[in-house]
């Protein structure tokens, strides 16, 4: 299993299914469809201290769209731990 490290998110481009775009870290910038294909496939993902709380990043599946996102798994902190992360450049 490859592990990486999240220091980024690219936000949402204000399409419909209102996703983050993306995340870029020492691997790169990847888009939010490839890196889920990743974690299926065994990949791991963390946000990367100290830029945000390290939190394993997860697929989610929309209760109504049924669409696939990505979260952090729960940890009570609000705001969302991925969307805590700059914007990649």
């Amino acid at each position: 299993m490859t592990t990486y490290y999240v220091t980024c998110h690219t936000p949402d481009n204000a399409d419909l299914d209102r996703r983050i775009q993306g995340l870029g870290g020492s691997f790169g910038w990847l888009a939010i469809d490839q890196i889920i294909n990743l974690i299926k496939n065994g990949a791991i993902f963390f946000t990367a201290p100290p830029l945000a709380v390290n939190r394993r990043i997860i697929v989610a599946q929309h209760p109504r769209t049924y669409r696939l996102y990505l979260k952090t798994d729960a940890d009570g902190v609000e705001p969302n731990n991925i969307l805590a992360l700059p914007r990649c450049l």
